[in-house]
């Protein structure tokens, strides 16, 4: 700030000095505003100084510089950017902690289906086909087979398993079918004997929702009949189910 004020004092210094080339200024009194005679050769009077040569002045700035403000508020932001190409896969971390154990889930639910019948009296062929019906109840818990009917029907859609148990009679034949609905699927055959024989057969079927299955004796065209007695169960009839549709 000193240096400044040196400067503009130098400044008018200079302003009031007249230049060293210039003629001698004369004196003036107070009546020598009057205009000179023509012809009297004096000159003209001049009106103040006569003009100075300019004086540029230089002022380092660097000497002016202040303290650094503060900084300005945040702009802004700009669009974002195209999306850079992947980059290479990292490497693999070190293997987490076990977890905890997460809460019990629900029980599964299993579903089952199964009987298990017999019949302890005899049966001949008709004039028209016939149901085998049962009369003794080894497993029936979930009531899918009907006693009054003797058919099984199909509460779960899926894979069951079916065996049929049969003692035939002397000198007759044995005809019978395994249906499912109103169709054979296998037939239990004994020719006429002298002496009667145990006869199996066995299936697996994949049922849909009420889809029955039945024995059904064949009707009297060919003569026929199975044998059983009070005492002792001789006929028998099992299905369970393998694997259900939907779990």
């Amino acid at each position: 700030m000193l240096c400044v004020l040196v400067l503009l004092s130098l400044t008018s210094l200079v302003a009031l000095v007249p230049p060293p080339s210039a003629p001698p200024v004369p004196c003036r009194h107070c009546c020598d505003h009057v205009e000179q005679p023509e012809g009297s050769g004096a000159q003209p009077a001049t009106e103040g100084f006569i003009l100075v040569p300019e004086v540029r002045t230089y002022i380092n700035m660097t000497i002016l510089k202040g303290e650094k403000g503060d900084r300005g508020d945040r702009g802004t932001p700009g669009k974002a950017g195209q999306e850079g190409p992947p980059g290479s896969r990292g490497a693999m971390g070190s293997k987490g902690d076990k977890g905890q154990a997460g809460l019990p889930g629900d029980p599964c639910k299993v579903q089952y289906s199964a009987f298990s019948v017999g019949r302890r009296k005899s049966l001949h062929s008709m004039e028209s086909y016939q149901a085998l019906v049962f009369d003794t109840v080894f497993v029936n818990k979930e009531g899918h087979f009907d006693m009054f009917t003797g058919k099984f029907l199909c509460h779960i859609p899926g894979i069951y398993f079916f065996n049929v148990n049969i003692h035939t009679w002397n000198f007759k034949e044995t005809y019978l079918h395994i249906m499912q609905n109103d169709t054979e699927q296998v037939i239990v055959y004994a020719q006429p004997s002298d002496r009667s024989i145990m006869q199996s057969q066995s299936l697996m079927l994949e049922l849909e929702l009420s889809d029955e299955v039945w024995v059904r004796l064949y009707k009297r065209e060919r003569e026929n009949a199975i044998y059983s007695d009070d005492v002792d169960v001789y006929i028998t009839f099992n299905g369970y189910l393998i694997k259900a549709s939907v779990e």
